[in-house]
């Protein structure tokens, strides 16, 4: 597996959790229960991918508001009203390591103002660059003073400066997938299908972008590959044009020579969200971390281990994160207890742990495999501690120099 550009997240006051920490594998396995939180903490993801490009205002007002954001669900008054995140970063584009943090305090009638922002990243061949914007803004980066706002992060401004745009372009490209098939058997509007949409609703667009170029027949074989090994007798996909609208046509064949075509709403809801996870992946530019949650939702489990072979292809060039609760998706023998993080719903509260020890020993000693575990009701997470003071007192921020 490749080595993970981010090799950290820690969460504090996001939605339904108080507090956690995400360390990294790839491919990632976040398994929970219906209503555990799953989807709250792919958001993290989408969250901070989208700061990076719209204003935080309207990051905020598309998920109704801060206050729909911020965790209330310890009734602890020693929780502050503030939601933050940080990200660790590995070895990516010639630095060593990094970060980026910012904490964000809840005002009045649903106001906000950022409280701190920090990044630094060290170069792989010594020194680094940092700024850290608390009661004002420090930062070793000589030449760099952007005029802030106090709703505004100060990493996007800054996003032209090439010590701090490696960070900025992985945190931008990081994309959420939850595949709605409805959209894909819709006519589409036609777009440039560089960046698909978080339901898949522009398929049509990637498909017809993927197929142009250099590399377009290429291309087109392994999407068509791929495809059939999910659906079998369905031996191509391709763009079709309906006036100023796009979608796509299916071919199916069986028997001697025996064909049959069908537009993108004759096709089955395993179908359509098959095409969009081979989009999601194969989409160019390719996304720095790719969440994608429950693939497995109408797909037939006969065909779960072609997604899964699909995944496993995908996390040769990108993060994958993939959020679900199906025994069949985790019987692969190459997932290990390091693939995997338990979500679970207590004390009014979600929390993301390890798995149990028990449950680490099965696997390692091949007693039992992750989607084993999950079916016998065995796959359990680390004992959750009264007291979460590792998670409560982590730090968003660090001491810089």
């Amino acid at each position: 597996m490749k080595l993970s550009p981010i090799t950290k997240i820690i969460i504090k006051r996001f939605r339904s959790f108080p507090a956690a920490t995400l360390t990294f594998d790839n491919p990632l396995f976040i398994v929970g229960r219906n209503g555990s939180g799953k989807s709250n903490l792919a958001d993290v993801f989408s969250f901070v991918s989208e700061a990076m490009a719209q204003p935080l205002q309207a990051v905020f007002d598309r998920r109704g508001g801060i206050s729909a954001v911020r965790n209330r669900s310890s009734g602890q008054q020693s929780y502050r009203p503030n939601l933050g995140v940080a990200f660790e970063f590995g070895p990516i584009n010639g630095i060593q390591d990094g970060r980026y943090a910012f904490e964000v305090k809840a005002l009045p009638n649903y106001g906000y103002r950022i409280i701190r922002e920090q990044c630094f990243v060290r170069k792989s061949g010594g020194g680094g660059w940092w700024f850290d914007r608390a009661q004002g803004w420090t930062s070793n980066a000589k030449g760099l003073t952007p005029a802030l706002e106090p709703s505004a992060l100060a990493l996007p401004l800054v996003a032209g400066d090439e010590r701090f745009a490696p960070i900025f372009r992985l945190l931008g490209a990081m994309r959420v997938y939850s595949i709605e098939p409805g959209r894909l058997r819709e006519m589409q509007d036609p777009d440039s299908g560089v960046t698909l949409r978080p339901n898949g609703g522009n398929a049509a667009s990637v498909l017809q972008e993927l197929l142009r170029g250099a590399n377009g027949s290429a291309n087109k074989a392994e999407i068509n590959r791929i495809l059939e090994s999910i659906v079998p007798a369905t031996k191509a996909v391709s763009p079709k044009k309906h006036g100023n609208k796009l979608s796509m046509s299916f071919s199916q064949e069986w028997g001697s020579g025996k064909k049959l075509t069908f537009d993108a709403f004759n096709m089955s809801d395993g179908t359509l969200r098959s095409v969009g996870l081979i989009m999601a992946i194969f989409q160019k530019p390719s996304p720095s971390v790719l969440v994608i949650e429950e693939p497995e939702a109408t797909i037939h489990p006969g065909a779960l281990g072609a997604i899964l072979d699909l995944i496993r292809k995908a996390a040769k060039t990108m993060q994958v994160v993939v959020t679900t609760h199906s025994p069949e998706l985790l019987d692969a023998k190459w997932i290990t207890d390091q693939n995997l993080r338990i979500v679970s719903w207590e004390d009014g509260a979600s929390h993301l742990l390890l798995p149990s020890e028990a449950t680490k020993t099965a696997m390692r000693e091949h007693l039992m495999g992750a989607g084993e575990l999950l079916r016998s009701n065995a796959l359990h997470p680390e004992k959750l501690l009264s007291d979460r003071t590792d998670l409560t007192q982590a730090s968003l921020f660090e001491t810089l120099a």
